[in-house]
């Protein structure tokens, strides 16, 4: 075994270049001629005095001599050897699909003390990836785009990488080299492409995303026969890792933020994305970004109180958008004995009472749960104690020498622990008795006096705004039960889709990021409601952590006669990964088996 370097010709431009093989000496026909086992490209890494130890190494993982420890002396030649070995298995061993339990199986004479495993790399969210993938024509639709065969694996390595294990383009480029079995599953040397075929991959993503996010709603709307009468705007924000001091969108300092808008459907599949300003007040800027995402008139617009403002409503009345809103208002009066109508769904038990306005162009309805109210008065007593307790520890230093005694310092200390109080502080009457002089406090005195119509008092009440005069309370309550579920995108997003931070300085860049989260979650919501329908429930994090227990290893055995069989397939799937499979109807051992006999 040895490697060539040949100078070769481009065709077309007829640039000349060289190129590397992997070649081995064979006998043919009476003759010696160089078989080409491997080719290595334009670039390739390893030095030329390293080539003849490189060769030794890939002989002795073929002869399974040494498969884990290996004596080569260098991290890089070990690394090649690893991956030429790995690619001489899967392109020039025999690959068979998962054999039946009852088919007969070859049968070969082994030392079982030489057993060796080698080479581990996961494939289960990988294989699960693919397959939403292909319900939505995801390749064929890079193809029709033009991407060529290194832009389609680089663009479905930072995808599958972002719902696999999120992280940077340097991260993702190590999880696909050292961690992942996905180029395995797709054929594609991800080792041989360098980092910045990674960064490209977004910016090919940009140019097409409004063709690849129309394509992928149309696709997903046809399996599940979506609902396109509902059509939800929300926003969230993202953060940078550094000042991205180039960006123009980043434009606060102290903390650079982009936001992200996003137009969802009832189901939560994003129909469309857009990037804005991250230090804009999104009171004041409602009317640019629907109009940036072309949302058309009569789509209901949900916004969550921080948007929610009486002149964001009105000119959302006035430009007839439908609207649905948890109401600003901070006083609540509604009495439960006083519902009309009480509902239930997933759990919750809810006492509503519809309200129309004296002018007839908009709801309110008013809301009481039991289940909300036990958690908001766990909320209150939580923060009432720890204002009591920040409250006792200033008296309790009214008797210790060296502590704040002055009542005009300990009025500023009262002052911040109300700030930090979370509201808990607004309900309490405090009192600083001063001694003699007047300058200093000889005790603390409070009382809690709970504000009528805030929390503390109506637990659980909260009401809706809404100008669909046509629904009834029912219906206006299921509906934003429905969008309260969505809050699990931006979960998503966020915490197990690697929304933030981003690493990137570069404007374009950063956008492409969050598109690629974008076309992540849309395969992961893909896979979450086929498991749904299944009965299967689980959050993305816990299906990913499953999952991803699953690798394809190499099985090493030497014989008798001194030949070493290699054997790789993946592990036999855990009852959790194999009720996955099931459900999505998929293939639980995922690459099937790929022998060679050396």
């Amino acid at each position: 075994m040895d490697i060539r370097r040949t100078q070769t010709r481009n065709t077309t431009t007829g640039e000349r270049y060289f190129t590397h093989r992997l070649v081995r000496c064979e006998r043919v026909g009476g003759k010696v001629r160089q078989v080409t086992l491997l080719n290595l490209g334009r670039h390739f890494a390893v030095p030329q005095t390293h080539w003849p130890t490189l060769c030794a190494r890939v002989e002795e993982i073929l002869s399974g001599q040494g498969v884990l420890l290996g004596g080569c002396g260098s991290l890089l030649v070990e690394r090649e050897a690893q991956r030429l070995a790995a690619l001489l298995l899967a392109r020039q061993g025999v690959s068979t699909p998962e054999p039946a339990p009852d088919a007969v199986a070859p049968v070969h004479s082994i030392e079982v003390d030489a057993l060796t495993l080698s080479r581990p790399r996961t494939v289960g969210v990988e294989a699960v990836g693919l397959w939403a993938m292909a319900r939505v024509d995801f390749i064929a639709l890079l193809e029709e785009l033009g991407l060529t065969g290194p832009q389609r694996a680089a663009v479905l390595g930072v995808i599958l990488g972002r719902m696999a294990a999120p992280g940077s383009e340097l991260a993702t480029q190590r999880w696909l080299c050292e961690r992942s079995g996905l180029g395995e599953l797709l054929d594609v040397d991800f080792e041989a492409m360098s980092l910045m075929q990674f960064y490209r991959a977004s910016d090919v993503l940009m140019r097409h995303r409004e063709a690849l996010e129309k394509a992928v709603f149309a696709r997903v709307s046809e399996l599940f026969g979506l609902d396109w009468t509902v059509t939800l705007y929300d926003l969230t924000n993202t953060y940078f890792e550094g000042e991205a001091p180039i960006n123009p969108k980043a434009k606060r300092r102290d903390c650079a933020l982009l936001t992200l808008a996003l137009v969802l459907d009832g189901s939560g599949f994003v129909r469309r994305s857009q990037v804005f300003d991250g230090n804009v007040v999104e009171g004041t800027t409602l009317e640019g970004m629907l109009q940036g995402l072309g949302a058309p008139a009569g789509a209901l617009v949900v916004m969550d109180r921080g948007i929610a403002t009486g002149e964001n409503v009105a000119w959302l009345r006035a430009r007839g958008y439908r609207y649905l809103v948890v109401s600003r208002e901070r006083h609540r009066q509604f009495d439960p004995s006083e519902a009309t109508d009480l509902l239930t769904a997933g759990g919750q038990c809810v006492s509503v009472q519809r309200v129309e306005d004296s002018e007839g162009q908009e709801v309110r309805l008013y809301c009481y749960s039991e289940l909300r109210a036990r958690k908001e008065e766990g909320i209150a007593a939580r923060f009432a104690q720890r204002f009591e307790t920040a409250l006792q520890a200033l008296a309790d230093g009214l008797g210790r020498p060296r502590t704040t005694k002055k009542i005009d310092k300990l009025w500023e200390r009262i002052g911040r622990l109300k700030e930090k109080s979370h509201g808990a502080g607004q309900h309490y009457h405090i009192e600083i008795v001063p001694d003699a002089s007047g300058e200093k406090a000889q005790a603390i005195r409070w009382e809690r006096r709970p504000i009528d119509g805030t929390m503390d008092t109506h637990p659980g009440v909260y009401c809706l705004r809404t100008n669909e005069l046509t629904w009834d309370g029912e219906q206006l309550w299921r509906t934003y039960m429905m969008l309260t579920d969505l809050e699990a995108v931006f979960r998503s997003f966020k915490s197990e889709l690697g929304l933030r931070p981003i690493f990137h300085h570069k404007e374009e860049r950063a956008d492409g990021h969050l598109f690629i989260t974008v076309l992540a979650y849309q395969l992961v919501q893909l896979i979450r409601r086929r498991l749904h329908e299944q009965g299967i429930n689980d959050s993305w994090a816990t299906l990913r952590e499953t999952l991803n227990s699953q690798v394809r290893v190499t099985a090493t055995f030497r014989r008798p006669d001194g030949r070493a069989l290699h054997v790789r397939k993946a592990t036999q799937a855990e009852p959790g990964q194999r009720q996955t499979y099931q459900a999505l109807g998929t293939n639980p051992s995922p690459g099937g088996v790929s022998r060679m006999l050396v």
